[in-house]
C-alpha cells in the first residue's frame, strides 16, 4: 500500500478519511509475540470464557496501533510526524471482528503547521471501541 502524500496546505478542518480491518486471532498473537504481553484475556480462550468477557478479546493497545496506520498511511500520509496520541478504551472487540478505524480534522496551527486530529475505532456494528486525540506535524 502507498502512503497518501497531503501537503499542509491540502488538508482542511472537517476533512474525514477511514479504512477497515478484520482483528484476526493472528493479529492478536503475533501482537503478545511482538509485546510480549500474554495476559490471559487475549491469548487464553479457557480462562477468556470464565471471565465477565466471555470469550478473548484484542488487545486495547493493538487496536490503538491502528491510529499510527491511519496517519502514517491515510492522512496526513508519508509527511506524518506523530507528536502526541490520548486514549480512551470504551468497549472490548473479540476477535474476528470488522473494525473502522478513522480519523477528522479538528483544528490547524499554521504556525506549527500542526493537526488536532479525532480518532475513533469503531466495532463492525459502529460502537466505539477506542477514541482519542492525535496531534501531528506535517514535514515540508
Amino acid at each position: 500500500m502507498k502512503s497518501n502524500d497531503y501537503k499542509y496546505d491540502d488538508i482542511h478542518k472537517g476533512m474525514s478519511f477511514a479504512f477497515k480491518k478484520m482483528i484476526s486471532e493472528k493479529d492478536v498473537m503475533d501482537f503478545a509475540k511482538l509485546t510480549g504481553d500474554y495476559n490471559p484475556l487475549h491469548c487464553d480462550e479457557d480462562y477468556a470464557k470464565k471471565s465477565t468477557m466471555g470469550s478473548r478479546i484484542a488487545h486495547g493497545m493493538l487496536l490503538s496501533s491502528l491510529f499510527s496506520t491511519l496517519l502514517g498511511m491515510h492522512c496526513p500520509g508519508k509527511r506524518n510526524l506523530y507528536l502526541t496520541q490520548n486514549l480512551n478504551f470504551h468497549n472490548p472487540l473479540k476477535l474476528n471482528e470488522m473494525v473502522t478505524v478513522q480519523g477528522e480534522i479538528l483544528n490547524k496551527t499554521d504556525s506549527l503547521k500542526m493537526l488536532e486530529i479525532k480518532t475513533t475505532i469503531l466495532d463492525q456494528n459502529g460502537k466505539i471501541i477506542v477514541d482519542g486525540i492525535a496531534k501531528v506535524k506535517v514535514l515540508e
